[in-house]
């Protein structure tokens, strides 16, 4: 029987009832799908990760060395870390998530590529509130080196800077907050961030008065529910 639609886990935590699915897409040719839900909102979906990707690609390539200590915040279906994985120069990844259950996904191969991320002796899936580490000025991603500063931040957890998935993360976004983690990177190391929208000025600024260099990005990709390109953006920040 051809797969249409299936349910593969629901779960309550904190932040809502979260569910994993996977289901045929008629419009692609009955291609299998994987998707995400909070709630009542649709979180992510293995057919758009074209700027999740991107996020790893044009941040990693801002960085010079061959031993570089990543981290990246939320982990959702794994395309980022994947995507920083596939650089040689990446010795240590270490992927944040608040969410267990999302972990379990990936540790339960309940997601094409947790088997990938799994079998990469680089790799950590930790589980924490990737805020509450990024922007403590005494806590460290590395809890056995609270110290220790890292090359690369990749952030891909809110719809964007402005819009985020629970309230308590607004406080990441100032310029304070910034300050505190552009301490905790290494100089010539890089801070990126997806955003489901159109680069915002006002973030761009902040950034700027943090950070040495800011370049935005507008990913576009096709959108086949709308039969015309979709964008999201990625902002890399230099320190």
């Amino acid at each position: 029987m051809t797969l249409v639609f299936e349910e593969l886990d629901h779960q309550a935590t904190p932040l809502g009832d979260i569910s994993l699915r996977r289901r045929a897409e008629p419009r692609l040719n009955g291609e299998i799908l994987y998707e995400v839900k909070l709630g009542d909102e649709f979180l992510m979906s293995s057919l758009f990760t074209a700027a999740e990707i991107e996020l790893a690609h044009l941040g990693l390539a801002q960085l010079n060395g061959d031993n570089l200590d990543v981290i990246v915040g939320g982990l959702g279906l794994g395309y980022t870390a994947l995507a920083a994985l596939e650089n040689p120069a990446v010795k240590r990844l270490t992927v944040i998530e608040i969410l267990q259950p999302v972990i379990d996904w990936h540790l339960h191969g309940l997601v094409p590529v947790g088997p990938q991320l799994n079998a990469d002796r680089r790799c950590e899936l930790r589980q924490a509130d990737f805020f509450a580490v990024a922007i403590n000025p005494d806590c460290g991603f590395h809890s056995e080196q609270p110290s220790r500063q890292v090359d690369a931040v990749l952030l891909d957890i809110d719809h964007a800077p402005n819009h985020w998935l629970n309230p308590h993360n607004s406080s990441f976004y100032t310029e304070a907050s910034l300050r505190i983690l552009h301490s905790n990177i290494l100089p010539g190391g890089v801070f990126g961030l997806w955003s489901n929208e159109l680069p915002s000025e006002q973030f761009t600024d902040m950034l700027e008065a943090v950070f040495r260099r800011v370049e935005t990005h507008i990913v576009n990709f096709p959108n086949p529910y709308t039969d015309r390109q979709s964008s999201n953006s990625v902002y890399l920040a230099t320190v």
